[in-house]
Parts: structure tokens; C-alpha cells; sequence
């Protein structure tokens, strides 16, 4: 079963609260969904920790539910 966008956004909400979100739909299936992803959480992380974290507030719904997220993450510019 594909998972909402809005459902991917409270997961990830949640993990990181201060968090600025967004997601598209790539393919319009709930299976491959792009994501940006700001928060001040990835401050001194490598690229890897940083999707580390979000992929952890997935809670291993990772190439299960969710079958791909391209994902941009970065801390907010000042």
C-alpha cells in the first residue's frame, strides 16, 4: 500500500520539529516521492547523518511502504 505525502511529512515532523518540509510525488504512485528537508538537527552532520536521521524518522518504512525518496537536506541559511 503507497504512502501519503501528508503522512511522510508528520513522520518526519516529528523527529525533527523544527523542520521546514516539502514533498512532491515523482511518479503520481505514493511510491516515489521527492523531499526537502531543513533542519537546524543536521547542524555539523555529514550528508550521510543528516538523510540518516530522516530516514530513521521513517521508521523503517524505507524500500518497504515507501519504495524511493530522493532526498535533499541542509540547514537554514542565517
Amino acid at each position: 500500500m503507497p504512502m501519503d505525502a501528508r503522512d511522510i511529512e508528520a513522520m518526519i515532523r516529528e523527529a525533527l520539529p523544527d523542520a521546514t518540509i516539502e514533498i512532491k510525488d515523482l511518479a503520481g504512485d505514493g511510491d516515489h516521492y521527492a523531499a526537502t528537508v531543513i533542519s537546524s538537527a543536521f547542524k555539523g552532520k555529514t550528508r550521510v547523518a543528516q538523510h540518516q536521521l530522516v530516514y530513521g524518522a521513517l521508521q523503517g518504512r524505507m524500500g518497504g511502504v515507501l519504495h524511493a525518496l530522493a532526498l535533499t537536506t541542509g540547514v537554514p541559511q542565517d
